[in-house]
């Protein structure tokens, strides 16, 4: 009753403001379980594909958006239970990997439709990565379900990484064919064979997303990017403190503060367009 009432509250809101477009929508089945997997651009994914399904989808989410305390953590958390987000606590390493595979078999066994982002993470610059050979591929095996792709479409520019208010676009959402890992049946603990199927998941992807293949992890890459921009802070700093001298200096001169302010400002700015 909850998730009726949220999808048809949240999901109608999406509707009418962003006009989410869908392709692929009879590859879902109307009843039955089945494994959505799906590339991860955005915060927002998990929300526009419930909204464009008939069905109800569980994804995984962290403890966290259930457990904050005080009156905006019980609604965050009211929030979430609403649209289908299942709470594991992802802290503790290979145990939370095995939290999230038990509660994705329980989806599963409920006749459920479970959706997961391989990749395990956002994409940290639009770019598809290599996904991750453990919830999807075990859950698929040790359950027979079939495995859906997904590709959301242009959700990275509706609501970048640390962006709260969204950007009014039409994203999209792209289904394929349901792909049949029955053959691998029991075979869940085969490294070989997770890597296998995780990988002929993330080519389907990569074909109905249209993305360009990294093959890494994403959060690999997020580790570079972040390494990378320390680096750079790193190699500005003389530069910066040599603009904060001359800022200094003319400031000395008997120029008024007004004009050394405007100096730096300058500086920056130039600095910032890459000048």
């Amino acid at each position: 009753m909850i998730y009726g009432a949220m999808k048809l509250s949240v999901g109608g809101a999406l509707k009418v403001a962003f006009r989410p477009w869908a392709e692929g929508l009879e590859n879902i089945p109307a009843e039955g379980p089945a494994i959505l997997a799906s590339n991860h651009l955005s915060f927002s994914d998990s929300f526009f594909l419930p909204a464009v399904l008939d069905r109800k989808i569980t994804f995984i989410a962290k403890a966290e958006y259930f457990t904050t305390p005080g009156i905006k953590g019980r609604l965050t958390a009211a929030f979430f239970k609403g649209v289908g987000q299942l709470p594991v606590d992802r802290t503790g390493g290979r145990g939370a990997g095995e939290a999230a595979i038990r509660s994705g078999i329980g989806v599963i066994e409920r006749g459920e439709l479970f959706g997961i982002y391989p990749e395990g993470t956002r994409s940290p610059d639009g770019r598809l990565y290599r996904g991750k050979p453990g919830g999807l591929a075990r859950v698929a095996l040790a359950t027979g379900a079939p495995v859906i792709p997904v590709a959301m479409i242009d959700t990275e520019k509706i609501q970048p990484p640390g962006k709260i208010v969204p950007k009014l676009m039409r994203p999209g959402i792209r289904i394929g064919k349901p792909l049949d890992f029955s053959r691998y049946h029991g075979m869940e603990h085969d490294r070989f064979i997770l890597r296998s199927v995780t990988d002929e998941v993330m080519y389907e992807i990569m074909k109905l997303s249209g993305q360009e293949y990294v093959d890494m992890y994403a959060t690999a890459a997020k580790r570079q990017i972040a390494e990378e921009a320390k680096r750079q802070q790193e190699r500005e700093k003389p530069a910066r403190a040599e603009k904060a001298g001359r800022a200094e200096r003319a400031e000395g001169t008997g120029r008024p503060r007004s004009t050394a302010a405007e100096i730096a400002a300058t500086a920056d700015t130039a600095d910032e367009s890459g000048a």
